[in-house]
C-alpha cells in the first residue's frame, strides 16, 4: 500500500502544474516517489510468483515511470504527470506488459497489450480466431471476468482484412489493443489487504497475457 500523502501530493500537483511549484515542494514529491518504489517492491515478488517469466531481481526503478512530460508534441503544456505510472515490463523490447496506474479518483491495473505493432497485431488475431475456444474460457473464466474487463475502447468499425464479419469472434477480431483492466479506489490503495488484492489480479490475468506471449512467440 502508499501511504495517504503520497497521493494527496498528486493532488495538489494537479491543481498546481508548473515549475515554480514543483520546485518549492519537490522534497515532498522525492519522498512520495520513494514511498510508490518501496510498494512495487513489495509487488515485484507477487508478480514474478504469479508469472514465471516476470524476472524476481526487477529493480523498482526501473518500473516507476517518470513524472515528467513530454510536451514537445503535445497540446497541453503541463511540465508533470498527475500520476504515478509503474510499468511491470517482461521484455525490455515490448510485448504483453503489466501496468499500475495510480491517480487520485481513476486508479487501475492493467495487463495486455497497448497499441501492438501491425505484425504483432495480425499475430493476436490469428491466434484469437484458430484458439477461440482457449481464448473464450480464459476471458469468462470466473477469476478473471469477476476481476478485469476487456477494453472496447479502441476498436476497427468494420471487420479487419481477411476476416468475415459474420466470425463469432469479431467483436476480439476488430480489437486494436488487447487490454485488460482492474479499477482500484482511493481507499484500497491505503489498505493492507491491496497487496493481496493485486497478487489476486496477477493471478487472474496472467493466462490472458500469457495467451497474448503464445500468439506473439509463434
Amino acid at each position: 500500500m502508499i501511504k495517504p500523502e503520497s497521493l494527496n501530493f498528486l493532488v495538489e500537483l494537479a491543481a498546481n502544474n508548473n515549475r515554480e511549484w514543483f520546485a518549492i515542494h519537490k522534497p515532498r514529491y522525492e519522498v512520495a516517489r520513494e514511498d510508490v518504489l518501496n510498494w512495487v517492491e513489495e509487488l515485484i515478488p507477487l508478480l514474478a510468483a504469479a508469472d514465471p517469466a516476470f524476472p524476481l531481481e526487477t529493480n523498482p526503478k526501473k518500473c516507476l515511470m517518470r513524472i515528467y512530460r513530454d510536451v514537445r508534441f503535445s497540446k497541453n503544456k503541463d511540465p508533470y504527470k498527475n500520476n504515478y505510472g509503474i510499468s511491470f515490463a517482461v521484455k525490455q523490447n515490448g510485448g504483453p506488459d503489466y501496468y499500475l496506474h495510480i491517480q487520485p479518483g481513476n486508479s487501475f491495473f492493467a495487463a495486455g497489450s497497448w497499441m501492438p505493432q501491425a505484425s504483432d497485431l495480425k499475430l493476436i488475431r490469428e491466434e484469437i480466431d484458430y484458439s477461440a475456444e482457449e481464448f473464450q474460457e480464459i476471458v469468462n473464466e470466473k477469476q478473471f471476468s469477476s476481476q478485469f474487463e476487456l477494453s472496447y475502447s479502441d476498436t476497427l468499425k468494420k471487420a479487419p482484412k481477411g476476416y468475415d464479419p459474420e466470425n463469432p469472434m469479431i467483436d476480439y477480431l476488430r480489437l486494436k489493443s488487447f487490454i485488460a483492466s482492474f479499477p482500484i479506489s482511493d481507499t484500497d490503495l491505503f489498505k493492507p489487504e491491496i497487496n493481496n488484492q493485486l497478487k489476486k489480479a496477477f493471478q487472474g490475468v496472467y493466462p490472458f497475457v500469457s495467451f497474448l506471449r503464445k500468439a506473439l512467440d509463434q
